[in-house]
């Protein structure tokens, strides 16, 4: 299987030019029944979360070999008409070219690259030349959402969010992702930072919804595992109900 540059630019597209009150919202995959059902659903795209595959492999989350990775991201979008991007964690250690071939070879159009490796933070600038050489392989092929870890593996310094923002956009990246962002901090990161903003939904009760994230500046909404681990949730029920 081989990505489509007919799926790949429609996916771009679907980044483009949104109200602000109407974000792109990419549930996230973790098997090809899965995929099915939030496509038949009627959502336009998909992003896989490495976490909700990993569970779904009997991994914890980051030690999925790659290969098992690809093989589970090739699954789903074989699965599925819509796009899918792929979050590929780090990037396994693989050089950005090959990285390229082996997302179009699963057949997806977009990846989530992160920017810490074994909760450190990657230096910046060596961070952004890498990603450099993966946009210019993809050729307008791959998708790429840049991660942004400064809230989980950093400070959560807004300042040098922006910056590594900025660096990874000039690298090519098309859509940037400071996951685990506080709501509080979202207005600021808009203001800062060009082009897509990726932000990561809490699925409680509490939590802002699509629409409210648009308005603070989201322009792409993930949920990382949480819908794996909704459904895990409801299986342990289930398994309940038959004790």
């Amino acid at each position: 299987m081989s990505t489509s540059p007919d799926k790949a630019r429609a996916f771009r597209a679907l980044h483009l030019g949104r109200p602000q009150d109407d974000p792109l919202v990419l549930p996230g995959p973790w098997d090809a029944a899965s995929a099915r059902a939030f496509a038949e659903a009627g959502f336009p795209a998909l992003a896989t979360p490495s976490a909700g595959i990993a569970a779904a492999l009997g991994y914890e989350d980051g030690h999925t070999p790659a290969d098992e990775m690809f093989a589970a991201v090739a699954r789903i979008a074989r699965a599925v008409d819509v796009p899918v991007s792929a979050d590929v964690e780090g990037g396994y250690g693989i050089a950005p070219k090959e990285l390229v071939e082996r997302l179009l070879e699963a057949g997806v159009v977009g990846c989530n690259i992160e920017d810490s490796a074994e909760g450190v933070l990657k230096d910046p600038r060596e961070h952004a030349d890498y990603l450099a050489e993966f946009c210019a392989a993809a050729a307008g092929r791959i998708f790429l959402n840049a991660r942004v870890d400064t809230f989980v593996h950093g400070d959560g310094d807004l300042g040098r969010t922006v910056e590594r923002a900025a660096l990874y956009i000039a690298a090519g990246a098309g859509c940037v992702y400071p996951i685990m962002a506080p709501v509080a901090a979202l207005p600021v990161l808009r203001a800062g930072i060009e082009g897509p903003l990726n932000v990561l939904a809490r699925l409680d009760a509490d939590g802002p919804g699509p629409a409210a994230l648009g308005g603070l500046g989201a322009t792409r909404i993930t949920f990382g595992p949480q819908l794996q681990r909704r459904a895990t949730a409801a299986a342990r029920d289930l398994a309940a109900g038959l004790r």
